[in-house]
């Protein structure tokens, strides 16, 4: 049932959700508003509230009507965590104004894209473009790759890890959107990400490595596996810039194209591999 859902919320995900109407972390805007305290546990407490809550529901409707109800279940959960919606959006809409050369527009889309790390100050134009290059990597990682991995691993209850994780992450997203750094830092949710990301971060990596320009992309794969102290940002985006050396880096236009194309190509590999594994019986 894994691999049928997966294939249903990505073909959804690409037909019909352009915006927010279908996004977690818009519907949680409401619940984020409310909380006027920060802490790890408050974060840890949200989050264990709405796993059980997604438990629960799939247990009640577990072998009714031949669990169709819990197909439908599976799926609407998917549709709401999988998927960058309204990012999308701002993608496009820098593109286009990147091709006509509004640099007003195209840098206010482009702040939205680099929301959750930000671009360095003092930055020239290739930097800027390498950044958003990043950018747009982790956004792929951030909305499909890492939310597919714990949808996969999750098995029979793997709507229930999916939802935990989309939780967190329109968490992160609400707080550096609304709140200041000093709060965010005090939720605790970078630091849980961190541990919760170490895993999908590196099994990314060394797709990029093998779908990419690998020479320099492998060794440094290797190297990550040792290593508990970087970002998973900072790993995962030198894994792909590594992968990207041979792509412009000076056109407004392409260079982005050219990490989207890539992130893309990391997607298909995924789903290939769950089909590979769901036809051997490795997964359900």
């Amino acid at each position: 049932m894994t691999l049928f859902t997966m294939l249903l919320v990505l073909a959804a995900e690409r037909l019909f959700k352009l915006g927010e109407h279908w996004q977690l972390d818009h519907r949680l805007e409401a619940l984020f508003r409310r909380v006027k305290r920060y802490s790890m546990f408050r974060t840890l407490l949200m989050t264990v509230l709405a796993m059980l809550v997604t438990f629960l529901i799939l247990r009640a409707l577990q072998g009714l009507f031949f669990n169709v109800p819990l197909l439908v279940v599976w799926i609407l959960i998917g549709v709401l965590c999988i998927g960058a919606g309204k990012v999308r959006l701002h993608y496009h809409a820098y593109l286009k104004a990147a091709a006509r050369n509004d640099s007003h527009a195209h840098n206010a889309m482009a702040n939205e894209l680099t929301l959750i790390h930000g671009v360095p100050p003092g930055c020239n134009e290739r930097e800027f473009l390498r950044e958003l290059q990043n950018a747009l990597v982790w956004i792929n990682f951030r909305f499909y790759l890492a939310p597919l991995f714990w949808f996969i691993v999750g098995a029979y209850w793997g709507p229930v890890l999916l939802t935990g994780y989309a939780f967190l992450r329109a968490w992160q997203s609400w707080l550096a959107r609304y709140q200041t750094p000093n709060e965010r830092q005090q939720s605790g949710i970078d630091a849980i990400l961190h541990v919760l990301d170490w895993v999908p971060v590196r099994l990314a990596g060394v797709v990029y490595a093998l779908v990419g320009h690998g020479e320099k992309a492998l060794p440094a794969w290797f190297a990550s596996l040792g290593d508990g102290h970087t970002s998973q940002y900072q790993v995962l985006t030198r894994l792909a810039q590594f992968s990207l050396a041979r792509e412009p880096h000076m056109d407004k236009v392409e260079t982005p194209k050219a990490a989207v194309s890539m992130a893309k190509k990391t997607s298909l590999v995924l789903v290939v591999v769950v089909a590979l594994l769901t036809i051997y019986g490795t997964l359900i």
